[in-house]
């Protein structure tokens, strides 16, 4: 299967259990891999005929920070169901949401979540 690839995407937005990452907010970092066909776009060499990663990157900061979600699971549940239903040539999603600045008392570079979605067709 094709792949289209975002990495390091990064999104000021303020999830998480604690009040002040609801307040203050935080950096999150996304990479994304779309399963695509890119038969039709690999021959036409036309936009149209791909999934445009930049319309899917405006997608992506407008769900990631219209709501204020406790878990990072919900936060990567709700971006890559939105990315199926607004994108058709989706087949599956596979998010890796990273927390870099979580408040936790250890040295680490980040924690995050995994996450694989497919599209039903």
């Amino acid at each position: 299967m094709d792949k289209i690839l975002i990495r390091d995407l990064k999104i000021f937005a303020y999830h998480g259990v604690n009040p002040e990452e609801k307040e203050n907010g935080q950096n999150f970092v996304l990479d994304i891999d779309l399963s695509v066909n890119m038969n039709r776009a690999c021959q036409s060499d036309n936009v149209e005929d791909t999934v445009s990663y930049a319309k899917v990157i405006k997608t992506v900061k407008r769900v990631f920070t219209q709501e204020k979600y406790d878990l990072l699971e919900r936060a990567a549940e709700v971006t890559a169901q939105e990315i199926l239903c607004e994108y058709e040539g989706v087949l599956e999603v596979h998010i890796v949401l990273k927390k870099p600045e979580a408040p936790i008392k250890a040295d680490f570079g980040y924690v995050g979540v995994e996450i694989t979605r497919s599209a039903i067709k």
